[in-house]
């Protein structure tokens, strides 16, 4: 599109220096052909052209020179200050008009206003030693021009909340040059939605996909407000191989206004499966190709949307490199009876295979 915004459907090569973690991700998939919805990226240029072409930045270094992370009350007033800093900055006319321009390119592409998601994609963001989920904001259900571009800017702000600058400060990640792109996107209207992972979390076997599922918007599942359904899936058979159907009390849903409310799941669908079999196999296996066209084991965000038909209905949301046992060190276990050379090199071909 220009400078400042990227559609994900660009032919352009998406690069993380200007699109950030989340966007990147969401191109890549894009033009991968997994069903991703529509939408564009912000990008970094919008931020540091807000942050660089006035004082903004130069304040915000200000603020965090000599910040103690362990004084909680210090870097609570930092924060807020630093955002509220970035939430009154005047935004740039080229900026703002091309992010309009770009807003309004995908409604014209929904057939009309429709609502939208609205999230941080940072630069630091889903590396694969660190794990940011969760600590940049995301908005759900916005609707309309002016809405989008003050949630926007919310976004951008939401680098500097107190639990992200700490975040950074304890991993050493620096501030120089740290940006963020926003995404914004068609919002799915999430019959069911959750997370899945191309490897057991509990033991690290890489021959399985754990997959959690919820009723409505999948944010109460990857918070742990709600305790979501749980399945076990064979990789390479693609069976189910266990089932726990929890009891799913709440879901988040759409208001009808542009905003998401929660709601007291009716007493028949409580314990009920949020995936039918089939559901839960096509989840499954949009999450085996998404650690096949990216080479390493992905924790990926998904949804059904009600307003699909059947078949073409599971969305990808997001995926992202799983950062707990992907970062430990194999061992070489003997697993073969016998002895000598033989016997270590059954051990080590069976390893190979485990985790293919």
């Amino acid at each position: 599109m220009g400078k400042y915004t990227f559609a994900f459907d660009s032919t352009e090569t998406p690069e993380h220096d200007r699109l950030g973690g989340k966007c990147t991700s969401l191109a890549i998939m894009t033009s991968a052909g997994m069903p991703v919805p529509p939408g564009f990226a912000v990008t970094t240029d919008a931020f540091d052209a807000v942050m660089n072409q006035t004082t903004l930045r130069d304040h915000i270094v200000k603020h965090l020179a000599g910040l103690d992370p362990n004084d909680v009350v210090d870097v609570d007033t930092r924060a807020a200050h630093i955002r509220e800093l970035i939430m009154t900055q005047e935004v740039p006319d080229d900026v703002r008009d091309e992010s309009i321009a770009a807003y309004n390119t995908l409604m014209e592409l929904c057939g009309g206003e429709v609502p939208v998601a609205v999230r941080s994609s940072a630069t630091a963001e889903d590396l694969p030693d660190a794990s940011f989920a969760g600590q940049q904001d995301t908005y759900l259900w916005i609707i309309g021009q002016e809405a989008v571009m003050q949630k926007i800017r919310e976004c951008w702000a939401s680098l500097y909340t107190a639990r992200a600058i700490t975040y950074r400060m304890a991993n050493n990640i620096s501030d120089e040059g740290l940006s963020m792109a926003v995404a914004v996107q068609k919002m799915v209207n999430s019959r069911t939605s959750g997370v899945a992972m191309t490897i057991d979390p509990s033991n690290g076997d890489k021959s399985k996909i754990v997959v959690d599922s919820s009723w409505g918007l999948g944010e109460m599942v990857v918070s742990g407000e709600v305790t979501p359904d749980n399945f076990l899936i064979d990789k390479v058979m693609m069976h189910i191989i266990n089932r726990i159907i929890s009891d799913k009390h709440e879901e988040l849903v759409p208001s009808g206004h542009g905003t998401v409310i929660r709601k007291e799941v009716e007493a028949e669908r409580r314990n009920s499966p949020s995936l039918s079999d089939e559901e839960l196999i096509q989840v499954a296996t949009l999450a085996k190709a998404a650690h096949k066209h990216y080479g390493t084991v992905q924790d990926i965000e998904w949804a059904i949307d009600a307003d699909l038909p059947a078949g073409s209905n599971v969305l990808l949301l997001q995926s992202r490199p799983e950062t707990v046992w992907s970062q430990k060190k194999q061992e070489v276990k003997i697993t073969s009876t016998g002895s000598g050379i033989e016997a270590i090199t059954k051990s080590l071909m069976a390893q190979i295979g485990d985790r293919k």
